[in-house]
């Protein structure tokens, strides 16, 4: 298939289309570069992909609505996997324009994308941090989630309910997937797990938030990359039995379905730090402090419709992965 794939230097988007690749898909890959974080490791992201015969990189802003128009219109992609975002709880606190620009601006204007190029499917990144002030663990997909505790949460659920609207109003198949806790090779500086590593190697202390009594649902990249795949292959359907008496929040009598990507097994921050500190051989001087504006105390996902529609269940186990990511970690800055 030809697949337009926003957010191509990021984490998420440049595996996922390393993995679209190898199976013989065209991508169109879009992202403006931007510094956020490391311009150097988004480089090396795109390295990876520009020597690709069937990758085609287009180094825009999806917040500019004349350039998202032309690139649609130019490429008219059959389907569209939308991972650009700015991300981050902590840095919406600081900039929060920067969230209307990308997660609104931006969503906007590939919605009217693949409404005016006939997109047959359009599956989008939402977040876990939707469930805000949710308690009812683990966080299920048919549970009301209008209670952002940050600006980025509040962005990402309204992803979904413009992402309802589009599939209410024009037929366009909309899939949204709250990601858990993304971690792994290539991953985030900003992200728990690079900052801990970065600093435990190099001997410095780290920042332990709620006194380390976080717990978090760490997603493994490969899953992750995995899931989007099969959920961008299953075009969403409407739910025939979604009754407006008792909606389901999850599903739409539009084509329109949301759905948790999550190892379904929490972990405590304490314990991701001592999985770490084995793998680098290495103990962590620790700053405790209290939890930060924005924070959710734990995140856990219920997994159930994306084992039941699309026949998927995360199984990387954390201490695999944070052995993976110490090995790359050291190999790509040498240490």
């Amino acid at each position: 298939m030809k697949i337009l794939v926003t957010g191509t230097a990021g984490f998420i988007g440049a595996q996922l289309a390393h993995r679209l690749l190898e199976r013989g898909d065209e991508v169109i890959g879009v992202d403006n570069v931007n510094d956020y974080y490391d311009v150097s490791l988004k480089e090396a992201r795109l390295a990876r992909l520009t020597g690709h015969s069937g990758f085609t990189e287009v180094r825009q802003d999806i917040a500019d609505r004349a350039v998202m128009a032309d690139i649609f219109s130019k490429y008219r992609p059959e389907r569209v996997v939308h991972l650009a975002a700015q991300a981050g709880v902590r840095y919406s606190l600081e900039n929060p324009n920067a969230y209307v620009d990308a997660n609104l601006v931006g969503f906007m204007n590939i919605l009217e994308g693949c409404r005016h190029n006939d997109v047959k499917h359009l599956v989008y990144a939402s977040s876990s941090s939707v469930y805000g002030a949710n308690e009812a663990m683990p966080f299920s997909v048919h549970d009301n989630v209008d209670h952002p505790l940050s600006l980025y949460a509040a962005s990402k659920k309204a992803n979904e309910l413009m992402a309802h609207t589009y599939s209410h109003l024009y037929g366009l198949p909309t899939t949204g997937l709250r990601f858990f806790t993304v971690y792994g090779p290539w991953g985030r500086p900003d992200m728990a797990l690079f900052i801990f590593t970065k600093k435990i190697l190099a001997g410095e202390p780290i920042d332990v938030f709620n006194h380390g009594s976080h717990k978090r649902d760490f997603t493994y990249i490969d899953d992750i990359v995995e899931g989007v795949v099969r959920t961008l292959d299953q075009v969403a359907e409407p739910n025939n039995d979604w009754s407006g008496a008792a909606p389901d929040p999850g599903t739409s009598k539009a084509p329109y379905r949301i759905y948790n990507i999550g190892s379904n097994n929490p972990v405590e921050l304490s314990r991701f730090i001592e999985i770490i500190e084995k793998q680098t051989g290495k103990k962590a001087r620790k700053n405790l402090l209290p939890m930060q504006p924005g924070d959710v105390p734990a995140t856990y996902a219920n997994i159930d419709d994306l084992i039941s529609d699309v026949g998927y269940k995360p199984e990387t186990p954390v201490e695999e992965g944070i052995a993976n990511f110490v090995d790359w970690y050291r190999e790509f800055y040498k240490v």
